[in-house]
């Protein structure tokens, strides 16, 4: 079982300031492997301790006791009922309508849609020679994954995400540039809006805790990234080989929980023509039970990424 350290104590500290639903984070922390009790004690107290402080700071009483409940399929951060509900406003998604789509090269089959949040799970969007091919050019290059620091913007090493990763230039080769054509017609956006192909490799027990993509624009540090082609859209996540146990995609606040299948891919937008950004789209990467983890990003941005 996991121990409630200060990662973990910081982890809770911030979902909460951010107004995360209790439910989520107990979720999340089951996820991880806590048990359901200690993770509601512990959720309590960081709420406790979070109401108290911002009670103290306005002079005024703090807030009653919240309940808290259990469930059993992951979470954390940014509650629908206080964000999205009434604000974010779902429009046409950019991805093709049908069954089946062509992609620059390829076909690809729609096994799933999901309206709210939007997400799209897709199946044969890489062959299973193309996915070894990506994992070995990357196996030997290989470094601990970074987050955005908010305050500064800086890429930071966090407890919170344990993969090792590696970055391609967008069509940096004939191969990568096939692949980037592929994924922009899938996605249906400009090429020149994609940043660069991400492989991240979780080893057991690896996760990266729920968080989203986008970068908050309440943050300073946001400033630094938006700077080069505007806020992030949407993601996709390709699965370049099959998990024995573990490693799902989890939107919490969505209950959804996606099982990577080697060359399929997960889909998710979470911002609209009204430049509103879904806190539906709050995900995380469960933790690895069972054998490692491959997977390749891609983000795309609003303009022109350089």
């Amino acid at each position: 079982m996991p121990v409630m350290d200060a990662a973990w104590e910081d982890w809770l500290a911030t979902n909460v300031k951010r107004g995360c639903t209790v439910d989520s984070m107990v979720d999340a922390m089951v996820q991880a492997g806590f048990d359901s009790l200690a993770a509601s004690a512990a959720v309590q107290r960081a709420v406790s301790a979070t109401s108290a402080t911002s009670a103290g700071a306005a002079g005024e009483p703090a807030a009653a006791h919240v309940p808290v409940s259990t469930h059993a399929d992951g979470g954390t951060q940014a509650s629908p009922r206080k964000i999205a509900q009434g604000e974010y406003r779902y429009d046409a998604s950019p991805i093709a309508k049908g069954n089946l789509i062509h992609a620059f090269d390829r076909h690809v089959k729609v096994l799933m849609r999901c309206e709210r949040p939007q997400v799209v799970v897709f199946g044969d969007v890489l062959s299973p020679d193309e996915c070894s091919e990506m994992i070995e050019r990357s196996r030997h290059r290989l470094k601990r994954s970074t987050t955005v620091n908010p305050a500064t913007g800086q890429e930071d090493v966090i407890r919170n995400r344990t993969s090792e990763g590696i970055w391609f230039q967008r069509g940096e080769d004939a191969f990568i540039e096939r692949l980037d054509q592929r994924i922009a017609g899938l996605m249906n956006w400009p090429l020149e809006n994609g940043e660069g192909l991400q492989i991240l490799h979780y080893g057991t027990r690896g996760e990266y805790r729920p968080h989203f993509d986008y970068f908050p624009p309440d943050q300073p540090g946001s400033a630094v990234h938006t700077s080069r082609g505007g806020q992030r859209v949407a993601t996709l996540i390709v699965y370049l080989n099959d998990v024995p146990d573990g490693g799902e995609t989890i939107f919490p606040e969505a209950g959804l929980s996606v099982a990577g299948k080697q060359g399929g891919a997960v889909y998710f937008r979470y911002m609209n023509g009204l430049r509103q950004l879904d806190p539906l789209t709050l995900h995380g990467g469960a933790p690895v039970r069972g054998g490692d983890k491959w997977i390749m990003t891609k983000w795309m941005r609003e303009h022109a990424y350089i």
